[in-house]
Parts: C-alpha cells; structure tokens; sequence
C-alpha cells in the first residue's frame, strides 16, 4: 500500500467515527472522493487500495492484536540479540553475531549448560548493556502509530518478571500510549511461575500475534490466531524453520511495512 492512500485512509476512519453511520456518505459527494468510487466491502474488487479504506472505515471493533518485543518490536521494536552478543563478548570472551543464532535457545549458541545460560542472560539484564544499548527498530513505530487507529495493541513478551518495571519503562519511552496492556510470560526465569503465550493471548481474546519465534508462532496459529512470522530483512536464522512456514495461519514477514500492509488485508478479509 502506498504512503499516499493513509491520508485517505484516516479521513475516512475520522469521518465514519465521528459523524455516525451516514457520516461517510455524507462526506463525499456522489459516493466519491477525488475520483475514487466508495463501494461495499462485499464487492469483489475491494482488494484495491482505496477500496481497502473504504472496507476500514466499515470496521466497527477494532481488531485485537499482540505484539513481541524481543527480536520482533526490538527486533520486533529493537536489537535484543545485538546488545546480548556485545555483552558476552566483553563478559565472557566469546564472540558471536546475530547469523550465529540458528536457535533461539542461547545455551546451544554458547556451547554452556542451559542453567548458566540463562544466569548469563540475567547477569545481561543488570548491565547498560540491556538497560541503555536497545532501541526499536526502523519503522517499528510509524507503524504501530497507523495501525493503532483500528487495532487495539498489547505487548506479549516471553521476558522475565525480574526485569518488568525496566521493560514498562523502555516501552513508555519509545511507545508511549500505544499498547492497551503488557503481558510477561516469565520464560527462562530464575523464579516464578511461566505462562505459554497462546495462553495468554487467549485471556484477552487476540486475534493476531506478531513474533520472532516459530515455537511461539506455531503454538498461537495452533489456537487459531493468525501469525506473522517475524524475520527482519531476511537477517533472523532462529526464525527459519520449514515447518511453521506450512502452517496456513502463519504468514512471514520481514519489515515493518509488511507487517502494516499484511494486517490491513486481515482487517479487510474479516469485514
């Protein structure tokens, strides 16, 4: 979808919302808009750009998505995996890059115990390393800012209470007011109970998942959910793996304006 339909795009959600269910019709003389012809969202060419805003601003409950923040927000919206490798390489005197992770189970990339690596990690996670050497990446924002006008967004992290009160920070930092609620499912803790992500997703009732992670990805399509598969710029080996890509309700996707243009067709296909 190209940048100039999101003009059109927003106005017409404006105006469906806040003039009533005739606001739209009454908005544009002769059901058109600067030569673009309004049609139902039933109409079989509604596959077009400007028919797919037409279909939106038909959309009356904004569709309920979660989105990951390791790899997927940070990879996802950052570079988790980039900060962690400068970390063990100061710390530890091993040297890795982000092609090395065929896996996302560190221990396996580290050639250690699964107990060391995960006291590794939460060594990592008291260093400015974590708390200052992370930002989002390009386009992370811009997006969930557009897609947020009909979806309602909630974060759901694989990360460890012990570092809540960081990761609620950072995302109110570079997020601000974007996500509805923060979900924690204590994976690879040192303490506490761990809760699946389909689990989660299922108490607040998503309908689409964004992750990193084809453990993840597979567990949330198996319930039903759609999933887009997140592999930046084709850069992520942990997240190739033949059999998630089978799945019928997992899409891959590798930048943020694929993410947005696959969400609006999801959006569409369910008006």
């Amino acid at each position: 979808m190209s940048a100039s339909t999101y003009p059109f795009l927003l106005r017409s959600i404006g105006t469906r919302f806040n003039n009533g269910s005739n606001g739209l019709l009454k908005a544009y003389k002769g059901g058109k808009h600067n030569g673009l012809t309004l049609r139902s969202c039933f109409d079989s060419s509604h596959k077009k750009p400007d028919q797919k805003a037409q279909a939106l601003s038909h959309h009356h409950k904004k569709i309920v998505v979660a989105v990951d923040i390791d790899e997927g927000i940070l990879l996802l919206l950052g570079n988790f995996v980039s900060a962690l490798n400068r970390f063990i390489a100061d710390r530890y005197l091993s040297n890795h890059s982000v092609s090395d992770y065929h896996v996302y189970e560190f221990f396996k990339i580290w050639k250690c115990s699964r107990n060391e690596a995960d006291i590794r990690v939460h060594e990592f996670f008291k260093t400015s390393y974590f708390k200052k050497g992370i930002h989002p990446l390009p386009g992370a924002h811009n997006t969930l800012h557009k897609l947020s006008r009909y979806c309602e967004l909630s974060v759901v992290t694989s990360r460890q209470n012990a570092i809540k009160d960081h990761t609620l920070e950072w995302l109110d930092m570079h997020f601000p007011g974007l996500f509805k609620q923060i979900y924690f499912g204590n994976h690879f803790a040192l303490h506490g109970e761990s809760k699946p992500k389909s689990e989660i997703c299922r108490s607040f009732g998503a309908e689409i998942m964004i992750d990193d992670n084809p453990r993840y990805a597979e567990e949330c399509a198996n319930i039903g959910m759609e999933v887009l598969l997140f592999d930046y710029e084709n850069s992520y080996p942990w997240s190739k793996t033949e059999s998630v890509d089978r799945h019928p309700l997992v899409t891959r996707v590798h930048n943020w304006e694929e993410v947005e243009q696959h969400i609006l067709s999801l959006i569409v296909s369910k008006c």
